[in-house]
């Protein structure tokens, strides 16, 4: 193999194939990135058997091959190589790699390519797509919700689902779920798959801000997003995901209509008491005209006072500060509508018009004085 490409362009393409590379594992070959040319360049791969990511590379190909090199020594040396253009070499002899830009020279060895693992093949004939800083918000608006534990794997997910000609991204982690749905264009065939939260925190990163489309696949056991230059491939998880639409229920007791901004500044405060304490909850009591937030621990005390529009009854209930402030960040409108039956039962924070995302937070059960 012999190929001259941009440092720029093959820096890049590292940066994103990284993101599939393990980082701790017992096969060396899971630490490398394997670069193949192919009829218009090279094509860089990296995978840890459950999530896979390649990226195409324009380069001038002189001879081709396949090299397969430890991924941080690999990434360290390019991300230091001055701009301009970098030479690769491979000397089939002694399977070193010389790596040339400038006035700065590298060898190091290649692993062998034989054992490097080959990505499952997706499917195309079913195209799925949306815009990349849609998906991107979608997924930033719900992915706090995962859980973190791995009793219920399933649950480490995201559902991604089409029906009823929307697509609906939820997320569960026990204590709360998170609802994000857009409308979807065209005829798209109804799914229902679960996709690792790792998967989704990686995509992100790549999804651009602009509403360049994004397409992707699914089989019965992996998905594949395709970014044009880029593909990410990833296994999905397995089981019976929460059915969430029984759990958003349309009756209330208490709901109150207020601004968002003010109430995550205010929670915010309120949790600054309880930062060093053990998981203290924030109390709200909510009335005709005020939602009074207060916080008491053995640090102090606090008190914030919020205006609202209250329909129905008064309600005294108690959060965990961290649930209403993630879901509160991730939402963009200024106003908020917030459901409450009990001070035992679920709040549901919606939008004031529409519903394209819904919040649905478990409360704490206070201690009786």
């Amino acid at each position: 193999m012999h190929i001259i490409c941009t440092q720029e362009n093959l820096l890049n393409s590292i940066n994103i194939v990284l993101k599939a590379v393990s980082t701790k594992t017992t096969l060396p070959i899971l630490q490398c990135i394997l670069l193949k040319t192919n009829d218009v360049g090279v094509t860089l791969v990296g995978t840890n058997l459950e999530l896979g990511i390649e990226s195409n590379l324009d380069a001038n190909i002189i001879e081709e091959g396949t090299i397969a090199l430890e991924a941080k020594i690999f990434s360290e040396i390019i991300r230091k190589m001055p701009s301009g253009e970098v030479e690769l070499k491979l000397d089939v002899s002694n399977h070193m790699v010389t790596i040339i830009c400038q006035k700065s020279k590298f060898k190091i060895a290649s692993h062998e390519v034989s054992v490097f693992p080959k990505l499952p093949k997706i499917a195309t004939t079913t195209e799925y797509s949306i815009e990349q800083c849609l998906l991107k918000d979608m997924i930033r608006q719900t992915i706090f919700s995962v859980s973190q534990e791995d009793t219920r794997p399933v649950l480490t997910g995201e559902l991604f689902e089409i029906r009823d000609g929307l697509f609906n991204v939820v997320a569960v982690d026990g204590f709360r779920i998170a609802y994000r749905c857009t409308s979807v264009e065209g005829e798209m065939p109804d799914i229902a798959v679960v996709v690792p939260a790792k998967t989704l925190n990686e995509i992100s990163k790549i999804l651009l801000a602009d509403p360049e489309e994004i397409k992707f696949y699914v089989d019965e056991n992996h998905i594949m997003f395709d970014l044009g230059e880029s593909r990410v491939v990833s296994r999905l998880l397995e089981g019976e995901f929460l059915k969430y639409q029984q759990v958003f229920s349309q009756d209330y007791e208490t709901c109150i209509t207020l601004n968002r901004k003010q109430l995550l500044m205010s929670i915010e405060r309120a949790a600054l008491i309880s930062r060093e304490g053990k998981k203290n909850p924030i109390k709200i009591e909510i009335n005709e005209e005020q939602m009074v937030i207060t916080s008491q621990t053995e640090l102090g005390a606090v008190r914030e006072e919020l205006d609202i529009v209250l329909q129905g009854k008064r309600l005294n209930i108690a959060f965990n500060p961290k649930y209403l402030i993630e879901i509160l960040k991730a939402i963009e409108e200024e106003v908020v509508v917030i459901n409450f039956i009990s001070s035992l039962t679920p709040c549901i924070i919606r939008p004031e018009i529409g519903n394209h995302f819904k919040y649905l937070v478990l409360p704490i059960r206070l201690k009786a004085d």
